[in-house]
């Protein structure tokens, strides 16, 4: 299906699955309660757990956000990228995106065919990833659920995600930020902007991939020491942004075939922590 096509099936309040330089995401017409709601039904996603909004441009961003000069600096020079900024809503978006909360998520994508399709439609789009709840995010097009798929009008083949895990989420308050789900934007890089801390313990409706068991593929996560040898093992790399770009797709290569997969444990500094947080919850033996 070509952009055109995908346009319009997004304006009629279908769902479209479309690449992003994260993940592949499952985008609807962020202004349309119903399409919205079939973002929740066709991933099994409760209602807690907001969506983020997706823009063509900056200016777009502040037309649905309480925009401030913090906010402005990071759009400048992180946008567009695999930065969420969270901020007050304006009230513009249906309610369901928001999950309850008075903030949403806004990102400008780094990806030629999603920001192509964002300025084709002319509309926000929610777009979370192409995943059921809970289930290991696609970053290659054949690693997408068919069960996704169906309940999809149009899709969008962009190869494989050159990021490989999903966006930093920062609250973007007047002078300082709050880390709400690590990414590959890192807190060091955000510190130039304005001092940053780390969100513990935040609302769930505040960020995505707030849940204890989150990225998982269906064969259970075994975090092992680095220089294990063991079979179905994803060995470390020594540069995190290499490592974070396959991970998944490697994860779904092992998937395939039933057994456990092994995954060499990172070391918990800075430069690893959304891999570690991908990992920890990828692991996890809760429901």
């Amino acid at each position: 299906m070509n952009i055109t096509d995908c346009a319009a099936a997004l304006r009629q309040g279908e769902l479209v699955a479309v690449p992003t330089e994260t993940v592949y995401g499952l985008a609807a017409n962020a202004l349309d309660d119903q399409a919205v709601h079939r973002i929740y039904a066709a991933k099994g996603r409760p209602a807690w757990n907001p969506l983020i909004v997706h823009v063509g441009s900056t200016e777009e961003a502040k037309q649905l956000a309480v925009w401030n000069g913090l906010a402005t600096k990071l759009a400048e020079s992180l946008w567009p990228g695999p930065l969420t900024l969270v901020l007050p809503d304006r009230g513009v978006v249906s309610r369901q995106v928001l999950a309850g909360g008075n903030t949403i998520g806004l990102r400008l994508p780094n990806h030629s065919l999603f920001l192509s399709l964002l300025l084709e439609t002319k509309l926000p789009l929610a777009a979370p990833s192409a995943n059921k709840f809970t289930e290991l995010s696609p970053t290659r097009f054949e690693d997408i659920n068919p069960d996704i798929l169906e309940h999809c009008s149009g899709a969008l083949n962009g190869g494989p995600c050159v990021v490989g895990i999903e966006s930093t989420v920062v609250a973007v308050n007047s002078d300082s930020l709050s880390i709400l789900r690590h990414g590959m934007i890192t807190q060091s890089q955000l510190q130039e902007y304005a001092p940053t801390i780390v969100a513990e313990n935040s609302e769930l409706n505040a960020s995505p991939g707030q849940h204890y068991r989150h990225y998982s593929p269906r064969n259970p996560v075994i975090l092992v020491e680095p220089g294990s040898t063991t079979d179905r093992l994803i060995a470390l790399t020594r540069d995190p942004r290499d490592f974070a770009r396959t991970l998944y797709s490697k994860l779904a290569e092992l998937d395939r075939t039933p057994g456990s997969i092994h995954v060499e444990r990172p070391p918990e500094t800075a430069e690893w922590a959304a891999i570690w947080d991908r990992l920890r919850r990828a692991a996890s033996d809760g429901p």
